[in-house]
């Protein structure tokens, strides 16, 4: 199997009167992203992994903050061009596993909903999407609540590509 391995990163600053968008799930804090987009620091380190793992550009390549049709835009639209990409390119998903990195909000209460955005866009079930929250213990921009950082790992493999096998099941 042609395994492709992709790794993503992405860091914004936290800043009053913006919403906050992890994950494509709006999440009640006083404080949202800045950034050109909406700041989705968690859809853009996947961005950048699957891109990354596709051999593509990286995510300020393909969608550039001088670009007026992306200012304020939601990135899971820009999430939905970049499966498209892979779509058209044969590749398939397979696997998907994120930390976000932020000593506030707490993300774990939002994992599931996080995964019930993410999921079906990335046409994974839920055990194939790993959704992890960590703080920066206090240090640091991030540890004193000035940005959220996200880190993504995603494994591509070739569309229509052999299926994984089932474990054989041992006789009674």
């Amino acid at each position: 199997m042609d395994a492709r391995v992709g790794l993503g990163y992405d860091l914004h600053r936290l800043v009053k009167g913006r919403p906050l968008y992890l994950g494509g799930v709006e999440i009640p804090y006083a404080k949202g992203l800045l950034g050109h987009s909406d700041g989705d620091v968690l859809v853009h380190a996947v961005i950048d992994a699957l891109l990354g793992a596709a051999g593509e550009n990286d995510i300020g390549t393909l969608f550039p903050d001088t670009d007026a049709r992306t200012a304020g835009v939601r990135s899971l639209a820009l999430l939905d061009e970049v499966m498209a990409v892979l779509k058209k390119r044969r590749l398939r998903v397979r696997h998907v596993d994120v930390v976000v990195v932020a000593e506030r909000p707490k993300i774990g209460p939002h994992a599931a909903a996080i995964k019930a955005v993410l999921g079906p866009r990335l046409g994974l079930r839920p055990d194939r999407l790993g959704i992890k929250a960590k703080t920066n213990e206090g240090t640091g921009t991030i540890g004193r609540g000035g940005a959220i950082a996200c880190l993504a790992v995603v494994c591509l493999t070739p569309a229509g590509g052999r299926r994984e096998k089932k474990s054989p099941r041992k006789a009674s």
